[in-house]
C-alpha cells in the first residue's frame, strides 16, 4: 500500500477537482481517467450504470431528464431530489458520487485515498456541512477535514501555487480574496503576519455565480426565440439544455472576444443570435451590483475601508468574466493579483492546508522533504464562523420565538460560549433548545436543528441552573453540551436536525452524549490532527470554567484540573446580545417540554427582570472586554418593543 498523502478536493459547483503535495511540498492535480485536470460535477444514470464528468454533460441534451447538474446549490435542502427511473437521487447521494469519481481517478497514482480536506463555500449552514462531510463518507473516506474556499485560496497565495521552497510573502498585509466560482461567491479579509494566516471576516453570497451570468445569456436568447417563433425553449428540457451548453460556451468566448454566437435548436428549428459583450454587461448589471453590495458589506461591516486592503486576490472560474475584474479594479483602485489558477488554486489551497495538518505527525518525514516539512509546519491558520450562532427565545409581546445570538459572526475559531439557563418548572425532566444561525439575504435566521438536554435529576425545583453551551469548531461545526449546576450531574444533549439527518449520539469522555458524524472502524487510524493558530484542539467539556464565563456560583471552590481538562481549548466568550427578558422567560411554563429558557443572574443565580437587570444584586448584564467597543447588536433587527429590552451593546 502507498503511503499517506496530503490530498486536497474542491468539490464544485460546476466543476471539481484533487489536488496533493509533492515531496516538495509543490501542490499538483490530479487528472482524472479522461486527462482532464477539472471534471464537469454532472452525473448521468443510464441503465443501472452511474457515469460521472464530461461524459455525463455530453448526454445531458439527449436524455435531459437523466442527468443531474450542480447538486452543490441544494445542499442542505431537504425537499430538493430527482427521480430518474422510480429512484430518487438526493445533493447529498450525488454529491458523494462525484467525490468516488475523483477519489477512483486519483487511486492508480496515490494509491487507497483514505483522508482528505474538502472545501467549502464560506457561507455554507452547518447542515451543508455535514452533508458534506456525509457524501465524502460515502464515497469512501474515512477522515475528512473541512476548509472555507477563501481561506483555501489564501493559503494557495501565502504558501505559493509553485511550490513552498520558493515563494514567501516579504510584508504584513491584508488580503482580500474574491472568490466567484459556478454557484457561490465567497468573500474573506485575510491578515498575513510572519507565516501566520489569519482570517478576519469572511463573507459573500452563497446564490451567486457563474451560473447565473450563463442564465442571463440563456434568457437573451430564449427572448428572441420566442418573438420570432411564439415558442420558448425554456419549457422543453432537451431544448433547455442544448441552449445551456451553448451559453456557457458563448459565456467563455466574450471574455476573449467582442461578440459571441448563441445557437437555439427546438422542434425542428434551429436559430443562432450574435450577442455582444456590451450588451452582454448591460444585461449582468443586476448580478454585478450583488458583487459590488457583498464586497463592500464584508468592508464596511468589519470596519475596513480599501486602504487596508494590500492586495486583492481574484480566484474562481467566473471570475475570468472581464466586467467582474473592471468592477473590482474600480472599486478598489488598484491592480488585481491574478497569480492563481482561477480553476486549480481552491484544490491546490486544500492541498496545502492537509500539509499543514500533516505537519505534526510522524508520517510527514515520510511524506515531505526536510524543508517542505519545516515550511508547512511553520505556517499557522485561524478561520471565522461566518454566521452567528444562538438559540431560539419567545417574545410574550408578538407571541413569537425569535433568535438571540450568542456568538456573533466573525469569531475566530475555535470558540464556545456557554450560558446558564433556568429550568421552567419544577422537576423538569427536560429542556428543548432550538438551534438557530443567522440567515443570508430576508432570512433572519435559519434553524439547524433542536438540543434536547435529558437526564435531569429528581425533583429539581423550579429555576435550577443548567450550563448550555454552544460552540464552533475549527472547521464552523457546531457542537452543543450541557451540565445541571446544583448536582453536578451531567446532562445529555442531541443534535436533531430538521433535515433527518439525525445521528446518534455518542458518550464522550466526559460522560456527556455530544453530536458525532458517521465513523468508520478505521476512523481513529491516521487521522488528521485538527489544528488552528498553532494548537491542536479537542472540545471542551461543558463544565469547565474560563475568565469571562457566565458563572452560576463565583465562590464555589475549584476541583483538582483532571488530563481532559490540561487538553487545549476552544477560546470561550461570554453570551452576547442575551437582551430578550420578558414575562415569559421567568415563569413556568405548564408544557416543559417545550418551555423557552430562562435567563439568570451571572452573579446570584437569580432570575432576571424584564428589563435584564437583577433585582437581588442589582447586578447588569456584563459585556465581555473584548466587545466594549461600540457595536450593533444582532439583536436590534428584531421586530420587538425596543422598550421592552435592554441591550449591552447597543447601551455601551
Amino acid at each position: 500500500m502507498k503511503k499517506t498523502q496530503a490530498v486536497g478536493i474542491d468539490l464544485g459547483t460546476t466543476y471539481s477537482s484533487l489536488a496533493v503535495l509533492n515531496t516538495h511540498g509543490q501542490p499538483v492535480t490530479i487528472p482524472n481517467a479522461d486527462g482532464e485536470l477539472s471534471t464537469p460535477s454532472v452525473v448521468y444514470f443510464e441503465n443501472g450504470e452511474v457515469v460521472v464528468g464530461t461524459e455525463a454533460l455530453r448526454n445531458a441534451v439527449a436524455a435531459p431528464d437523466r442527468v443531474i447538474q450542480h447538486a452543490k446549490r441544494y445542499l442542505g435542502n431537504p425537499q430538493k431530489y430527482w427521480e430518474i427511473d422510480g429512484q430518487r437521487h438526493t445533493p447529498l447521494e450525488v454529491s458523494s458520487l462525484i467525490l468516488r469519481k475523483l477519489l477512483k481517478d486519483a487511486e492508480p497514482q496515490l494509491g487507497k485515498i483514505r483522508e482528505a480536506v474538502i472545501t467549502v463555500p464560506a457561507l455554507f449552514t452547518e447542515t451543508q456541512r455535514q452533508q458534506t462531510l456525509d457524501a465524502g463518507h460515502a464515497a469512501g473516506l474515512e477522515r475528512i477535514q473541512m476548509i472555507n474556499e477563501p481561506v483555501a485560496a489564501a493559503l494557495c497565495h501565502v504558501l505559493g501555487d509553485e511550490g513552498l521552497a520558493f515563494v514567501e510573502l516579504a510584508v504584513d498585509q491584508k488580503i482580500l480574496v474574491f472568490d466567484l466560482g459556478g454557484g457561490t461567491l465567497d468573500l474573506a479579509v485575510v491578515d498575513y503576519r510572519a507565516d501566520n494566516v489569519r482570517v478576519v471576516a469572511s463573507g459573500g453570497n452563497p446564490l451567486l455565480g457563474g451560473l447565473d451570468w450563463t442564465q442571463i445569456l440563456i434568457d437573451l436568447a430564449a427572448g428572441r426565440f420566442l418573438e420570432e417563433t411564439g415558442i420558448d425553449p425554456r419549457q422543453h428540457r432537451g431544448a433547455l439544455q442544448y441552449l445551456s451548453l451553448e451559453a456557457e460556451q458563448a459565456k467563455r468566448s466574450l471574455s476573449a472576444r467582442d461578440r459571441a454566437a448563441v445557437s437555439v435548436q427546438h422542434r425542428n428549428q434551429l436559430k443562432t443570435y450574435q450577442i455582444g459583450k456590451k450588451g452582454f454587461e448591460l444585461a449582468s448589471a443586476e448580478l454585478l451590483q450583488k458583487c459590488e453590495q457583498a464586497t463592500s458589506q464584508l468592508l464596511s461591516g468589519n470596519s475596513l475601508g480599501w486602504a487596508h486592503i494590500g492586495t486583492v486576490l481574484v480566484t474562481g472560474g467566473a471570475s475570468r468574466m472581464p466586467m467582474v475584474r473592471e468592477l473590482l479594479q474600480k472599486m478598489s483602485g488598484r491592480t488585481l493579483n491574478r497569480t492563481l489558477s482561477p480553476d486549480q488554486s481552491i484544490a491546490h489551497g486544500a492541498a496545502s492546508y492537509a500539509g499543514m495538518l500533516l505537519s505534526g505527525d510522524n508520517r510527514a518525514q515520510e511524506i515531505f522533504s526536510g524543508e517542505a516539512s519545516r515550511r508547512l509546519a511553520a505556517i499557522q491558520q485561524q478561520s471565522v464562523n461566518a454566521r452567528p450562532l444562538g438559540v431560539m427565545v419567545r417574545d410574550h409581546k408578538a407571541k413569537k420565538r425569535v433568535p438571540c445570538f450568542l456568538i456573533r459572526a466573525n469569531t475566530p475559531l475555535p470558540t464556545a460560549v456557554t450560558h446558564v439557563f433556568g429550568t421552567a418548572g419544577p422537576d423538569q425532566k427536560r429542556i428543548r433548545v432550538r438551534i438557530v444561525e443567522g440567515g443570508i439575504g430576508d432570512q433572519s435566521h435559519v434553524e439547524v436543528g433542536e438540543c434536547t438536554i435529558t437526564n435531569l435529576p429528581e425533583n429539581l425545583p423550579e429555576g435550577s441552573r443548567v450550563e448550555v453551551t454552544l460552540s464552533y469548531d475549527v472547521q464552523a461545526r457546531i457542537n452543543v453540551t450541557a451540565r445541571e449546576v446544583q448536582s453536578g450531574q451531567q446532562a445529555s444533549a442531541e443534535l436533531r436536525r430538521p433535515d433527518n439527518l439525525t445521528r446518534n449520539s455518542a458518550k464522550s469522555e466526559t460522560g456527556m452524549a455530544t453530536p458525532q458524524i458517521p465513523k468508520s472502524p478505521r476512523d481513529d487510524q491516521h487521522a488528521l490532527p485538527q489544528r488552528a493558530s498553532g494548537e491542536q484542539t479537542a472540545p471542551e467539556p461543558a463544565h469547565a470554567r474560563a475568565d469571562g464565563a457566565l458563572r452560576a456560583k463565583p465562590d464555589r471552590p475549584r476541583r483538582q484540573a483532571s488530563e481532559a481538562d490540561r487538553r487545549p481549548r476552544p477560546k470561550r466568550r461570554r453570551a452576547q446580545g442575551l437582551n430578550a427578558f420578558d414575562e415569559d422567560l421567568l415563569r413556568a411554563m405548564s408544557d416543559a417540554t417545550d418551555a423557552p429558557p430562562v435567563f439568570l443572574c451571572h452573579r446570584c443565580g437569580k432570575e432576571l427582570e424584564t428589563n435584564g437587570d437583577c433585582a437581588d444584586c442589582g447586578s447588569l448584564p456584563e459585556q465581555p472586554a473584548e466587545n466594549k467597543t461600540s457595536q450593533k447588536s444582532p439583536r436590534a433587527s428584531v421586530d420587538v418593543l425596543e422598550d421592552e429590552f435592554w441591550d449591552a451593546d447597543i447601551e455601551k
